[in-house]
């Protein structure tokens, strides 16, 4: 390091961030896909069926890029749109089984980067850094309203 700035933790953590964001790209784009449809397909996954706008809380995905991102998947029929029964304006999007592999096949890609981008660490410093990230965002995330837009 030959700069001051390079040993701030803070400028450590944001150029570590955006090596990442630019190894998960790169892993989904590979296979067809962006960060969004993964947060959606693991949303849907893990939580069920639901409306765009639940679907946007509960991902972190804006609504003005909720419909679009469903369009994608529904056009790869990953999702599957429905009117819910409690309100005929509204639709449930849900997971269809193309859509359950397509996510094993977005979850594989996540996992290899992951390994790529802490390759140089033991189980572990692995374990280690990944409590003491967690333990920050939860700390900052406390302290602000601003929501985070990651692996878009």
């Amino acid at each position: 390091m030959d700069e001051p700035w390079e040993s701030l933790p803070s400028w450590l953590l944001n150029r570590t961030a955006a090596h990442a964001s630019r190894l998960i790209a790169d892993g989904f784009t590979a296979v067809g896909a962006r960060g969004y449809h993964y947060r959606l397909l693991a949303t849907l996954a893990e939580h069920g069926p639901a409306s765009q706008a639940t679907l946007g809380r509960r991902s972190g995905i804006h609504l003005s890029d909720m419909v679009a991102t469903v369009n994608e998947l529904s056009d790869g029929n990953l999702v599957e749109r429905a009117p819910d029964p409690a309100d005929r304006r509204r639709n449930v999007i849900s997971l269809t089984a193309a859509g359950e592999s397509r996510l094993r096949q977005l979850e594989k890609q996540l996992a290899e980067r992951q390994d790529e981008l802490l390759a140089p660490l033991s189980p572990a410093e692995r374990e280690q850094l990944t409590g003491l990230l967690a333990k920050l965002l939860a700390h900052h995330h406390q302290r602000s309203s601003a929501p985070e837009q990651p692996w878009q």
